[in-house]
């Protein structure tokens, strides 16, 4: 179970479908992936060895910004993947201002955000028959840049 540096790099939105589709809605086609939202948004990619191994959108609203549909190839998951990608997601949210970084976690993931300092909100929910809870985290700019 060792921890592997992934490359991050940015992605266009229509290859994170085929990772959102393995991993959160298997059984789904590949083109139902597509949000609304993916052209305003910023998405990431995990390669590892050049193939992608992990993807998350991020959208901002003003100083709050939420990342969407985190998904880690599965023979790729428990090796750090996510958590370089959300460690991305932060740094960028960091050096564009962002107060508040926020998800809508399935609640069988939520010990994964609390390790990674998120909180909980109790805002409960349940959608496509899948629980989930609003988690957050306050984000800080470097105290170096101007504010």
């Amino acid at each position: 179970m060792d921890n592997i540096s992934p490359s991050i790099e940015q992605i266009r939105p229509e290859h994170t479908w085929q990772l959102r589709r393995d991993v959160l809605y298997p059984g789904k086609m590949k083109h139902e992936m597509e949000m609304d939202e993916d052209a305003d948004g910023i998405h990431f990619g995990a390669f590892v060895d050049d193939r992608l191994a992990g993807v998350v959108s991020l959208f901002q609203n003003g100083s709050e910004f939420q990342f969407r549909k985190l998904a880690v190839d599965a023979s790729m998951q428990k090796k750090g993947i996510g958590q370089s990608l959300l460690a991305q997601v932060v740094k960028h949210v960091e050096e564009n201002g962002g107060g508040r970084l926020w998800c809508n976690a399935r609640v069988d993931a939520t010990g994964f955000y609390l390790k990674l300092g998120f909180i909980r909100t109790g805002n409960l929910f349940t959608k496509n028959d899948i629980d989930y809870e609003i988690m957050e985290k306050m984000i800080t700019p470097p105290l170096d840049q101007p504010a």
